[in-house]
């Protein structure tokens, strides 16, 4: 079988699993008080360009997402996002879980424009009965989204400006960032999404990690009892080694944004070679999610050969689906894919 599914069906790439074997026997300090812990943060924040950056090593996405949210927001406030995004669709209501409202706008191309969001605030600031609404407190953005797309530098500055004006918490969810950094033409860097956002995380779990996610925040706004909150969520491992080690090698030489450029250079392959023979594409993507409008009959013989992602039903004989490309991509497969399609 030939697996395009997600980024995150393997284990981890070798250096990392190198690391974790290299120090395996090492004493340390638990919750991740360890040497390899600091050592990833320090690397992270010359990334980021922000040395007082508080950063904290949290387990996976859903937990990182459920956590920062409950953390920044108020009781009666909710976070705005894009109806397609993560939190929105993909999270099993993880979000109200805690207690606060996912406000849904809607999305174009899984982003969520400005426009939009300044036209809610408008409407919800001209209210009279706002009192007894859900308050929004935060705004949640995906870098990439989940259709593969991505913020430019202006919708970027242009979506923190409006947050900074409504003292609204801008959140980026950068479970695949590495990617989004990679892909040829985007005009965001990690320093640009350190400088306009007020939190945001660097995705591991996705992007070469065995687990975990690194969450950045970056003006001196840590929210009070953070770690402790990390703990209440369950999304604070014992042996935080693990994730300190790992983010400590992916940040060493440039292996984060290495492995990720070979994902992206696998996706422009396969999304040429899917164009060349005449497939619909569903979504512009320009990352390593490639979505295509199949015939259902092709759907059936493609999945006795291939794993892939449904998406969504396009019509009554067609559907959306999705191949992913990542870090531990073979050439030969995206071939092999190819020939089969």
């Amino acid at each position: 079988m030939l697996y395009f599914e997600n980024d995150y069906s393997e284990g981890a790439c070798k250096e990392v699993l190198e690391s974790l074997i290299n120090t395996n026997f090492e004493s340390v300090t638990p919750y991740g008080g360890d040497i390899y812990s600091d050592r990833a943060k320090e690397k992270i924040r010359l990334e980021c360009g922000c040395p007082d950056a508080d950063i904290y090593f949290l387990v996976g996405g859903t937990q990182t997402n459920k956590t920062v949210i409950d953390a920044v927001l108020d009781r009666p406030e909710g976070v705005i996002a894009a109806k397609t995004g993560h939190i929105s669709v993909h999270e099993a209501g993880a979000i109200e879980y805690t207690g606060h409202k996912v406000i849904e706008l809607e999305g174009v191309d899984g982003k969520l424009p400005a426009a939009s969001l300044r036209k809610y605030i408008a409407a919800f600031d001209g209210d009279e009965s706002r009192d007894h609404m859900v308050f929004p407190g935060m705004v949640y953005i995906s870098h990439p989204t989940e259709y593969g797309t991505l913020y430019t530098l202006d919708e970027l500055t242009e979506l923190s400006e409006i947050c900074r004006g409504r003292g609204l918490t801008l959140y980026l969810d950068g479970a695949r960032l590495g990617y989004g950094l990679m892909t040829p033409g985007t005009d965001v860097t990690m320093k640009d999404i350190a400088r306009l956002t007020d939190v945001f995380y660097i995705g591991g779990t996705k992007v070469g990690a065995l687990c975990g996610e690194a969450v950045v925040f970056t003006h001196n706004n840590t929210p009070r009892y953070f770690f402790t909150k990390v703990k209440q969520q369950g999304a604070l491992l014992a042996k935080g080694r693990l994730i300190g080690v790992q983010f400590d090698r992916l940040f060493t030489g440039g292996l984060y944004y290495e492995i990720s450029r070979h994902a992206i250079a696998c996706a422009e392959k396969l999304r040429a070679g899917l164009k060349e023979k005449g497939y619909r594409f569903f979504s512009s993507s320009p990352t390593n999610q490639i979505f295509i409008i199949l015939d259902d009959e092709k759907l059936s013989s493609l999945r006795e050969k291939a794993v892939f992602s449904f998406w969504e039903k396009y019509d009554d004989t067609h559907t959306v689906i999705r191949f992913v490309t990542c870090w531990a991509t073979r050439e030969e497969d995206v071939d092999a894919l190819l020939a089969l399609m």
